[in-house]
């Protein structure tokens, strides 16, 4: 992936001292003493000699900007400097990790271990130490056996909601990247004659990435494959005709994440149309992203746009409160406006009402929502309506007593075109917001 120069070392100083304050209160909340940060490990494919693709423990880069190295420790007790034990195995078969970058690792004292069973012997006493993160071999936990407590977690995933301004500067540096993808795979679809498969190389390759660098699987779309939300595939032959594309796709920057959807179209038709009004709306929601807002409330308010929407084009009938009641908006849109967005692309704390754990209310209508707290200063979530033509959905409405809610010569003739999804990353401000996405866009 593209180098990104990183951020100044007082942003990144400034953010450790509130890491190391998150987990002073997360080890108060425990009982315990120590914490013991595991980065994961390689699991091997079942009856196979090569591991799965690794996923370090967003609780261990949340400390440092690591996000290859396996088998590493970072092991904090209070009053003590971070003792980070950095795994550099003696091998010949695979490339050993290079020293860690020095802006960074000097708030640590680090140790060079050739095996994980080595960071046992640098562990300083403690009568309540904890363990974060996932093991398969208990050995890895170095003897601790307390893992994971929810005491501990729970005040962790509070403390990583609001973003520090090391972690703003990551995020947009991760929008920037994927701005650049992002317009790169529109452009080979301009160019007509392209397959998803072409798509996607294309948006790799614009910021020198492979598939294990990215936050996450992409969904390169093209007609109805629009359709379906988390569609996997990538076609390597181009259909006989391109109607529409649907990317979903984000960028890595130290450790955090941008998730970005834009939806292109072919033609200057109804749906263009559609996806000028969407993007319309999810403007319109972007300005309602304020500290205090409720998601909730703003997840209701997209199903309120989207029905003027529906109406406002001729596919549906009748008046808005009647297209909500019925459900025929949850039908063109089944999933929530967004999530928060950092370390994880779907990021933690976003059912929690404090740091002892108390979850929010979820909606009785909506209760899959990942996200039902009322926002803050210097969060970041994504703003993700869509609209889209889903045969599994609509054709149960054809015979249903709201049949008369919709223009089914409109819904037939917009199905080929599979749907749309307009996503940005912003976060919260005290007054507004700060639109990362666009900014990024805006930028190139």
């Amino acid at each position: 992936m593209s180098v990104v120069e990183p951020p100044p070392n007082a942003l990144y100083t400034a953010h450790l001292l509130q890491v190391i304050a998150a987990y002073d209160e997360a080890l108060d909340a425990a009982g315990a003493d120590m914490a013991v940060i595991y980065s994961g490990g390689l699991r091997m494919a079942f009856l196979d000699d090569r591991p799965y693709p690794f996923v370090v423990n967003p609780q261990f880069k949340y400390w440092a900007p690591i996000t290859q190295v396996p088998d590493s420790y970072v092991i904090y007790k209070p009053g003590q400097t971070p003792i980070l034990a950095y795994c550099q195995p003696d091998d010949f078969w695979h490339a050993v990790p290079q020293a860690p970058d020095p802006y960074w690792a000097h708030h640590f004292d680090v140790r060079s271990i050739r095996t994980p069973a080595e960071a046992k012997s640098l562990l300083p006493q403690a009568k309540a130490p904890i363990f974060i993160g996932d093991v398969g071999d208990t050995a890895l936990a170095l003897g601790i056996e307390r893992h994971n407590p929810s005491a501990a977690l729970h005040v962790l995933d509070i403390a990583r909601i609001t973003k520090t301004p090391y972690e703003l500067e990551r995020l947009r540096a991760a929008s920037r990247l994927g701005a650049i993808a992002h317009e790169a795979a529109a452009s080979a679809f301009a160019g007509g004659g392209v397959s998803e498969f072409d798509l996607h190389q294309a948006y790799l390759s614009s910021i020198r990435a492979i598939d294990d660098e990215l936050p996450y699987n992409s969904i390169v779309a093209l007609n109805e494959h629009a359709a379906v939300l988390h569609y996997q595939h990538r076609e390597r032959v181009a259909p006989g005709e391109s109607r529409t594309f649907l990317i979903d796709a984000g960028a890595q920057a130290a450790g955090y994440a941008s998730d970005i959807t834009r939806t292109y179209s072919t033609d200057d038709g109804a749906f263009n149309d559609l996806i000028t009004a969407m993007d319309r709306l999810q403007q319109n929601l972007c300005d309602e992203v304020v500290s205090g807002a409720d998601y909730r409330e703003l997840h209701q308010r997209m199903h309120t746009l989207l029905a003027g929407v529906l109406t406002d084009t001729g596919i549906g009938k009748g008046s808005t409160e009647g297209l909500i009641e019925s459900g025929i908006t949850r039908v063109f849109l089944p999933h929530g406006m967004g999530h928060y967005l950092g370390l994880q692309v779907h990021d933690v704390g976003g059912h929690l009402l404090d740091a002892q754990g108390t979850p929010t209310e979820r909606p009785e209508q909506d209760p899959a929502l990942r996200l039902t707290r009322s926002l803050a200063e210097n969060e970041v979530l994504t703003v993700e309506p869509g609209l889209y033509f889903i045969p599994m959905l609509l054709d149960p409405l054809r015979e249903s007593p709201n049949k008369d809610l919709l223009n089914w010569q409109k819904v037939d003739a917009l199905t080929p075109y599979g749907g749309i999804r307009i996503e940005d990353n912003v976060r919260v401000l005290h007054d507004g917001h700060e639109n990362l996405t666009r900014d990024a866009f805006a930028a190139l």
